[in-house]
């Protein structure tokens, strides 16, 4: 996947958390002490903090969508799904909407396929979301997984923005590569090994870390 978190606009999407993680304050501090270049990013870039969504399957639909397209061509795509679903997204409305309808929208054959298996997955009642908040985070990603289309960066998407779980590293994520070559190797080429060895200083707050990493990137957060 290339891109990060994306922004969200219309009723079905209006819901953000405004509140802080509990644990932000916590792990920035912790960061700082750990971390020479977050030592200097954090107050850099200042007040702010990872901003979460309630609604699991609007988080991993939003994410489908998403896959291997720009920022500004997945809120275009979303933004027609919107108004093909009159603002009323779920998995039921998903799945009544005829196919081509949804091929109307800007959504590849295969991504179609996709949200729809999502839905599928949801409304069968196939998926323990009622149980993913007491789970570990990679029996998580192991069952979300399982969704067609939903990848290992998905799932540790959702993990980030929805379930707000505080240790993430999500190495498929190309911003994040980016921003840690920018950040600490001078921009030069870094591997994902080497980005994993700069990340275990962030233990146990790499999805503060990560957040960060983004920010440096652009100052505006976007949300998943």
């Amino acid at each position: 996947m290339t891109q990060v978190a994306i922004i969200d606009i219309g009723a079905a999407t209006a819901f953000l958390e405004e509140i802080a993680p509990e644990y932000w304050e916590q792990a920035c501090t912790e960061l700082m002490k750990q971390d020479r270049i977050l030592k200097k990013l954090i107050p850099k870039i200042g007040p702010g903090f990872l901003r979460t969504r309630g609604d699991a399957f609007l988080t991993l639909a939003r994410s489908i969508v998403g896959q291997q397209i720009s920022v500004v061509a997945a809120q275009s795509v979303w933004n027609k799904v919107l108004i093909a679903l009159k603002n009323k997204v779920s998995p039921k409305t998903i799945l009544a909407l005829p196919i081509e309808n949804l091929r109307a929208c800007g959504l590849s054959g295969r991504k179609v396929e996709y949200i729809r298996d999502l839905a599928a997955h949801f409304d069968s009642g196939q998926l323990h979301a009622g149980q993913w908040k007491g789970m570990e985070d990679e029996a998580i990603i192991k069952e979300l997984s399982a969704i067609r289309g939903v990848g290992r960066w998905t799932a540790e998407m959702f993990l980030i923005f929805n379930l707000v779980r505080p240790n993430i590293l999500p190495l498929d994520d190309a911003g994040l590569i980016k921003a840690i070559s920018l950040n600490y190797f001078s921009g030069e080429p870094v591997s994902r090994h080497e980005a994993r060895e700069v990340a275990a200083n962030w233990a146990p707050w790499r999805t503060v870390a990560t957040w960060y990493m983004w920010r440096s990137l652009d100052p505006v957060p976007v949300d998943h």
